[in-house]
C-alpha cells in the first residue's frame, strides 16, 4: 500500500514540478518578449503562459477558478504583470477566434490588448444595426421622477426595480439572492475590528 501512495505522489509531484519549471521559464521569457507574432505561436510566450494559467485555473480549489497568489508564486509567474496573464489566458480560451481574426485582419497587431480592442469593436459593429432598430421602434415616452430629496424608498420599490433590472439584463434572480444572503451574513468592518 505504501508503494502505491509513493508512486501516486511521484506522478503528481512530477506534474507540479513540470508546471513550476514551465512557470519559471516563462518568467525569464517575460522580460524579453515584445512581439505578438512570436508570442502567439504554438510555443510562443502568450500561448504557453495561457495554457499554464488554464491548467492552474482548472486545478484551483476555488469554485470561481481564481488562482491563489501562493500558486502563482510557486510556479514563478507572479512577476508577470496581471494584465498580461489575463490577456494570455483570454487568448488561449479564445484561440481559434483570435487566429481567424488575425488572419482576416489587414492590419497587424502589436499586442494582445490591441487585438482584444479590435475584436471587441468588430463585434459591437456587427451587433450595432439591431440595436439601432430597437431604439427607433421603441422610443421612451415615460419619464420617471427623480428621487433626489425624497424620503427613503420602500423595500417593495427596491424589489420591483431589482426585478426589472435582472429581467432586462438576463441576471438569474436565485444567484443574486444567494449573493445577497452571503453579503448579509458576512462580518461587517466593525465586527472584524472588534
Amino acid at each position: 500500500m505504501a508503494n502505491s501512495t509513493k508512486s501516486q505522489t511521484k506522478v503528481v509531484g512530477t506534474t507540479i514540478d513540470a508546471m513550476i519549471k514551465e512557470g519559471k521559464a516563462l518568467a525569464t521569457i517575460w522580460k524579453q518578449t515584445n512581439s505578438l507574432k512570436d508570442s502567439t505561436k504554438a510555443k510562443g510566450f502568450d500561448t504557453r503562459l495561457g495554457k499554464l494559467l488554464q491548467q492552474l485555473k482548472a486545478s484551483s480549489p476555488v469554485d470561481s477558478g481564481q488562482i491563489s497568489r501562493q500558486t502563482l508564486t510557486t510556479h514563478g509567474v507572479h512577476i508577470i504583470d496581471r494584465r498580461r496573464r489575463s490577456e494570455a489566458l483570454w487568448f488561449v480560451e479564445n484561440e481559434v477566434e483570435c487566429r481567424d481574426f488575425i488572419a482576416k485582419s489587414k492590419k497587424g497587431f502589436t499586442s494582445l490588448t490591441a487585438l482584444q480592442a479590435s475584436m471587441r469593436k468588430a463585434s459591437k459593429e456587427a451587433e450595432a444595426p439591431t440595436t439601432k432598430v430597437e431604439e427607433v421602434e421603441a422610443p421612451t415616452t415615460k419619464v420617471e421622477p427623480s428621487n433626489v430629496g425624497q424620503s427613503p424608498v420602500s423595500k417593495q420599490v427596491v424589489f420591483d426595480k431589482l426585478v426589472k433590472v435582472c429581467d432586462a439584463n438576463g441576471i438569474d434572480m436565485l444567484e443574486l439572492a444567494e449573493m445577497i444572503i452571503d453579503h448579509s451574513t458576512a462580518p461587517t468592518v466593525t465586527e472584524v475590528a472588534a
